[in-house]
């Protein structure tokens, strides 16, 4: 039987709020609703001076706009029914089949008996990270069900208190990050908890009157409480990763606010609430058609097959093909890639994930001179390339190429544009036009920087043409990359 462990407060004083993460915009997907704490007064945001000048939010940003991929790891409870309820499938995504399955708390939390996961290698977990050319993980430390993956002072619904296994998950893995240089941080719900009495719910009413209570007291006494936990436990942390921000009004939210200094070089995402931007952008399973246009720091995140968390009937995995582009194609308009896995009740991702994983790190040991560290593409106004039925006979017209860029500029202008092929053209060439003004010093394919590849320029005063003649053969069926040395 587990321990009943003493819920306890935490406050700081709002003198201390750390904005220099720049906070202050909203959430497009929330409408922030509830009472205030009556309790406490706070300031407006916007009555707090920032604290972090450009050049210090950049140089804190740095790594992470190098970094372009990364893992998501979803893990919890979730993946002991693996989507089955009761003997039926229950449909939409498998960390929500307590929701989507309306699970009454007390029979859900039966599950945790059954989940043990000693199978779990996280030196493993971080190498296979590292071999597929990720930057950096973020890990569920607790998700929408309350579930923690860690042990946690203000609850017993979590990994040692309420399972078998009995022991921190996170821990290890920090200790794994830290010794192979991979850089970890935290997804936390802080508003949905389907368990802890007061936490939030989306998609209707809450099905169990056991979770009746104050939103309020279970933001004071759960969740501000479990983030200094995972902010002061497990070294440096890199991101935190808020999500769903169910009826986080202001008040709410500036709770957390102050935390954000004791990780002052940690990022956070847009999803906290209550009017707060955050320093980066989320769409979640898609990729922005132009990027942000406004500048803003983006980050998409998207799953190997339909789920987040382990799903047994899940496997509809996305191909190699389609992953990889999307990576180049995300890079390519200045985002990063946060693709997850979903680990089984036993701690083991599932071999389909694993085998993508090493094809993507296969490709990039190769290209990712291409992907790390680059800018968006140059070409903003590209005319598409056609060819014609006199120039090509037997062929059809209105041939168009396919393919994205990626570029490594200095500030005047000299330096790499990295063309990422999609589609060999059966021609022999391939050429762009566009506004993109540049002397073409080289052009080679990244696989053969030796042998340089006949290219020719024409320019009038609006538009430049560049042609390059390519080898028969592409380099790689997913992606090959071509590299144009250009000088202003």
């Amino acid at each position: 039987m587990a321990l009943t462990k003493r819920k306890c407060g935490f406050s700081v004083p709002f003198s201390l709020i750390f904005l220099m993460l720049a906070l202050g915009g909203s959430w497009a997907q929330v409408k922030p609703e509830g009472p205030a704490p009556s309790a406490q007064s706070n300031p407006s945001a916007e009555s707090v001076p920032l604290a972090e000048s450009k050049e210090q939010r950049d140089a804190r940003m740095e790594w992470w706009r190098e970094a372009r991929f990364g893992m998501f790891i979803h893990w919890g409870v979730y993946s002991v029914p693996a989507g089955v309820y009761d003997g039926k499938d229950i449909g939409w995504l498998g960390e929500w089949i307590m929701n989507s399955g309306k699970i009454p708390i007390a029979r859900y939390k039966q599950y945790a008996k059954d989940f043990n996961p000693v199978k779990y290698d996280p030196e493993a977990w971080v190498t296979m990270a590292k071999d597929a050319g990720m930057k950096y993980i973020i890990i569920t430390a607790k998700h929408h069900d309350g579930f923690a993956l860690f042990d946690s002072a203000v609850t017993d619904w979590d990994t040692v208190d309420a399972t078998p296994y009995g022991k921190d998950l996170l821990e290890p893995l920090a200790k794994a990050c830290k010794k192979h240089g991979m850089k970890l941080g935290f997804y936390y719900s802080q508003a949905q908890d389907w368990t802890h009495p007061g936490g939030a719910t989306s998609r209707g009413k809450h099905w169990d009157p056991t979770h009746e209570g104050s939103m309020d007291d279970y933001i004071k006494n759960i969740a501000v409480p479990q983030v200094k936990e995972l902010l002061t436990k497990y070294g440096d942390v890199c991101v935190l990763w808020w999500d769903t921000p169910e009826n986080m009004n202001k008040a709410r939210a500036e709770q957390f606010l102050p935390l954000l200094k004791l990780q002052p070089q940690m990022i956070v995402n847009n999803r906290l609430g209550g009017g707060f931007k955050g320093d980066t952008e989320t769409p979640e399973q898609t990729i922005p058609a132009n990027g942000y246009s406004d500048g803003r720091d983006w980050e998409t995140c998207m799953t190997i097959n339909n789920t987040w968390g382990f799903k047994s009937k899940d496997t509809n995995f996305k191909s190699t093909q389609t992953l990889i582009r999307n990576l180049i194609d995300i890079a390519s308009k200045g985002g990063n890639y946060l693709l997850n896995v979903g680990p089984t009740s036993e701690g083991l991702i599932p071999q389909p994930e694993i085998d993508r994983l090493k094809e993507i790190g296969k490709w990039l040991k190769v290209n990712g001179e291409a992907i790390y560290a680059t800018g968006p593409n140059p070409f903003k106004d590209v005319k598409k390339a056609a060819s014609t039925q006199a120039e090509n006979p037997g062929r059809k017209p209105q041939v168009v190429w396919d393919w994205r860029a990626t570029t490594r500029l200095k500030p005047d202008g000299s330096g790499k544009i990295y063309v990422h092929i999609f589609q060999w053209p059966a021609e022999g060439k391939f050429s762009i036009t566009s506004s993109y003004k540049a002397k073409l010093a080289k052009a080679y394919l990244l696989t053969d920087p030796q042998t340089t590849l006949k290219s020719e320029v024409v320019a009038d005063n609006e538009m430049t043409t560049f042609s390059i003649e390519l080898p028969t053969t592409a380099p790689d069926p997913i992606a090959s990359v071509l590299c144009l040395e250009v000088n202003p």
